[in-house]
């Protein structure tokens, strides 16, 4: 889900106190302003249909059952009973102690051979989340390279007025959308959940579309929306409508279908063009299954995960991933994440972020989450093989391919918050048709994506046991650790205390540290003293931007965030006691059902100076031939009370990079509000432009008419710093 926004809302919090004075009006006179009518407060709609006020304004957020097609008479359907994970409901095998996970992946069908379709197409494409359905991020375009890049100028901009702080009557807005170029239009989906079509060389609105979302924070505390998604007949027939569509998703759980070439409703789509996912949501159905992330798009399936509000109960609605019939929204499979005998105990395991497709071994790749509640797993001591993996099922019926888990019993909420990247490698002279997985614990794990093996080793590795005092566990023995390549971040040894915050704070840091629990790496969340420390954190090392992959240069290329957090659990009664009214970004957290409350803080002293040694974060490319790291750099700087902190220092990041086929790297992600490119092969600054907010999205390379753009969302994120945004920039080189 998008806790994981809120554990990224506390450690940076340090980041985000008032009185920033970032001069952030950059502008650039050449560039055209096109500003759009913002919608919802007018109540002007800018749809070109008004009929579909009635479909987009949706009252029932949190209940739907429609017991034609509730999930648990989905397994009636021999579709939906092929994609059960093979655990203790589909085997009657008993659950073993989670201390016995194994890491080996599960392998159902082994290989396969793929077809002829390309994993890089051949021309350059940039229609979904990541650029390619294989999450490369990758350009193949040339006409903007490292020795003209620092002419790049902004050729025009558009304000689209969707846009919150927070103060008023909206929550603050979240805005990490890649813009997606299709039909030889920029495709761009709001945080109030608004589609515009836009001219590609000049912004000039085509038609805009309003959801008439209701405006709330159902499932998270910001308004969120990270984009469209587009599909196409394979052979559109001229004169009809929807042949080619777009869609997007509602925090209130509606799946929308729209027109390509005049965003009217396609009513044969769901319900007159509005598909309720929610209707699926019967167990545990204590929040809308809210539709944030665009649908993964393969041929004429429509990929659907859901973020939720997995920090608050032991049970919440168990991880589903659905797969509906991109012209009617018809279920075609639905696959489980969670073994039945215990999905009402638990939850989640869902996937809320990109997936990932290689449709020459018609295969898609997820990235799960981890169970509720997120620090304490008492509840769920059975194997659950799906949760906190990569995941390969067939693309036709949802089966389980091969599955790989990354944490066993996850109670540190390290979800896999990434579409896996998919490349073809070369090591020590052979072919590898590979995937690398990002991971919040900074690791990148690397594997043949046809069955799971391991590319480079990867190790199962004696972990820390906890102290004892919490009752209920039973921790993983072991937890699986690459030999290559190298962490992100270090994670071999405590982290050391900043010396100059240390100072200023007569010596609080050395003694939060020494206050904290902490035996290495996984260690388990505690309730003595101030907790246990976190490092790497929930908020860090990937995001969701993931890895991006030159597939000529086969360099890696990766941003990630360096943050200590501590967490510590809270007897029920001490709960209470201390929680106070808070319950949600202040630290603490009920994780109701479960004896234990919980905490997270920021390893910060008392002037919210960070207590651990910067760089706070980074830029890294990988060589993939060998799986070293060929450079690694401090990306962008970090912000507090009106001052750029040095750049040598870095900044926390949230967004990730697109790499082109000349050898550069575009890239926002940083505090300091700018988008920036740099040279793949030396990891050199080219370029930069200050924007408005923060990019928390990944940019867009594409081509139209000869020319090519990149372009960024400065839409911000309240959680990285104040400032938040909704400005659509676009550059290029200019006209001779």
């Amino acid at each position: 889900m998008n806790r994981k926004t809120v554990s990224l809302a506390f450690a940076l919090a340090f980041f985000a106190a008032a009185g920033y004075a970032q001069d952030t009006t950059a502008t650039d006179s050449t560039a055209t302003d096109n500003t759009t009518q913002p919608a919802a407060d007018s109540g002007t709609a800018t749809s070109t249909d008004s009929s579909s006020t009635d479909t987009g304004s949706t009252s029932d957020t949190g209940n739907q059952s429609d017991s034609q097609t509730s999930t648990d008479q989905q397994t009636d359907n021999p579709a939906a009973n092929e994609a059960t994970p093979p655990g203790p409901d589909a085997n009657a095998e008993q659950p073993k102690p989670v201390a016995d996970s194994v890491a080996q992946p599960m392998i159902a069908s082994g290989s396969r051979e793929r077809n002829g379709t390309p994993l890089v197409p051949e021309q350059p494409v940039w229609n979904s989340f990541h650029g390619q359905l294989s999450a490369q991020k990758y350009s193949p375009l040339t006409q903007i390279n490292p020795d003209n890049v620092g002419d790049l100028e902004k050729v025009w901009q558009v304000h689209t007025g969707d846009v919150s702080d927070g103060s008023g009557d909206k929550p603050a807005t979240v805005w990490s959308a890649t813009p997606i170029f299709a039909n030889d239009t920029l495709y761009i989906g709001t945080p109030f959940y608004r589609v515009l079509a836009l001219d590609p060389a000049t912004g000039e609105q085509k038609w805009a579309f309003d959801t008439k979302s209701k405006l709330e924070a159902l499932t998270q505390p910001a308004l969120k929306n990270r984009g469209v998604a587009y599909w196409q007949a394979e052979n559109p027939v001229a004169g009809k409508v929807c042949q080619k569509i777009v869609y997007i998703g509602t925090m209130d759980a509606q799946l929308f279908a729209l027109d390509a070439d005049t965003g009217k409703p396609c009513t044969d789509f769901g319900d007159n063009g509005v598909l309720n996912v929610d209707k699926w949501n019967t167990v545990n159905d204590s929040f809308p299954l809210s539709v944030l992330q665009p649908p993964t798009v393969a041929g004429n399936h429509l990929i659907l995960g859901w973020a939720g509000q997995d920090w608050e109960s032991a049970e919440a609605p168990p991880g589903a991933v659905f797969s509906v019939d991109a012209q009617t929204g018809e279920l075609q499979w639905s696959f489980e994440t969670l073994p039945e005998n215990i999905r009402r105990k638990t939850g989640t395991a869902n996937v809320w972020t990109a997936m990932s497709v290689d449709p020459g071994l018609n295969m898609v790749y997820l990235p799960v989450a981890s169970p509720s509640p997120n620090y304490w797993g008492g509840n769920r001591t059975e194997q659950i093989p799906y949760a906190t993996s990569t995941t390969a099922l067939d693309l036709d019926t949802g089966k389980v391919v091969w599955s790989r888990q990354w944490v066993h019993h996850d109670i540190w909420d390290y979800d896999i918050n990434s579409a896996p990247t998919l490349m073809d490698i070369t090591v020590d002279g052979k072919e590898i048709p590979a995937l690398m997985q990002g991971t919040k614990m900074g690791f990148l794990f690397v594997v043949n994506r046809e069955t799971g093996e391991d590319v480079w080793p990867i190790e199962e590795r004696p972990v820390p046991q906890g102290d004892g005092t919490v009752k209920g566990e039973v921790y993983a023995k072991t937890q699986p650790f690459p030999t290559k390549p190298a962490p992100l971040l270090d994670q071999s040894k405590k982290p050391e205390v900043w010396g100059i915050a240390d100072l200023v704070s007569g010596g609080a840091c050395s003694e939060l540290f020494d206050n904290l629990t902490y035996e290495g790496m996984y260690t388990p969340p505690t309730t003595k003293g101030e907790g246990t420390l976190a490092y790497p954190d929930s908020a860090g090392g990937v995001q969701w931007g993931g890895v991006a992959f030159d597939p000529n240069a086969q360099i890696a290329v990766v941003n990630t965030s360096h943050i200590v957090q501590y967490i510590k659990l809270w007897e029920r009664q001490d709960y209470e006691k201390n929680a106070g009214g808070s319950g949600n970004e202040n630290g603490f957290y009920p994780q109701k059902g479960a004896p234990y409350g919980m905490s997270l803080g920021n390893a910060l002293n008392s002037l919210g100076m960070p207590c651990w040694k910067p760089p706070f974060g980074e830029l890294v490319a990988i060589d993939m031939h060998t799986g070293d790291v060929k450079w690694r750099k401090p990306l962008g700087s970090s912000q507090k009370y009106g001052f750029f902190m040095p750049e040598s220092m870095g900044s926390p990041t949230i967004g990730g990079p697109a790499v082109t086929k000349s050898g550069l790297i575009f890239i926002g992600a940083t505090m300091d509000a700018k988008a920036r490119a740099y040279d793949i092969q030396t990891g050199k600054e080219l370029w930069s432009s200050q924007l408005e907010a923060p990019v928390v999205a990944n940019p867009a390379i594409y081509e139209y008419k000869g020319r090519e753009y990149v372009a960024f969302i400065s839409g911000g994120n309240s959680i990285l710093k104040p400032t938040v945004g909704d400005l659509v920039a676009v550059y290029a080189l200019p006209e001779n």
